[in-house]
């Protein structure tokens, strides 16, 4: 689930959140995305927002995706848990990556520590571009036995 493009001024919110540290848009995004939710007849035990390698959270200061995450949370009554999964690997940014060198760069990134065999799990992002990071912390979410994987992000690239 990606319900709006990567472009105009949804860009912009994303941007403002990550690279500027415009925290506001976090809320509305989330907003946003839990009203696109909404609906979801069959919701997830928990969210499970992509971690950041200890290296880049002290570089951003924060976590984009668990704090869009928490009003998504808060709307939707799901709990957030932002300590299940652990990002190993400092990875380059996928910025500028093609495909391949997406999937390569995030291989072997994520471990999982939390107890999730058999449960339902939603992976979230801000954007997903070649869905390369939600696919390999979705394999490490499937090692430790989640039941069910979705992936929520708040925008989806658009094609060139």
């Amino acid at each position: 689930m990606a319900p709006f493009p990567y472009a105009g001024a949804m860009r912009e919110l994303i941007t403002g959140l990550k690279f500027h540290r415009q925290l506001a848009h976090a809320r509305l995004l989330g907003a946003l995305l839990a009203r696109e939710l909404e609906g979801s007849t069959e919701r997830p035990a928990l969210i499970l927002p992509v971690p950041l390698h200890p290296a880049r959270l002290r570089e951003r200061g924060f976590n984009q995706a668990l704090e869009i995450g928490r009003p998504i949370g808060r709307l939707l009554q799901l709990p957030v848990d932002s300590g299940s999964c652990r990002r190993t690997r400092d990875t380059p940014h996928q910025m500028g990556l093609h495909e391949r060198q997406r999937r390569r760069n995030v291989r072997g990134a994520f471990s999982v520590t939390g107890a999730l065999s058999g449960r339902h799990v939603a992976i979230l992002d801000d954007v997903v571009t070649t869905g390369s990071t939600a696919a390999e912390l979705a394999r490490a979410l499937r090692r430790a036995g989640a039941a069910r994987i979705e992936v929520w992000a708040v925008a989806r690239t658009v094609e060139r």
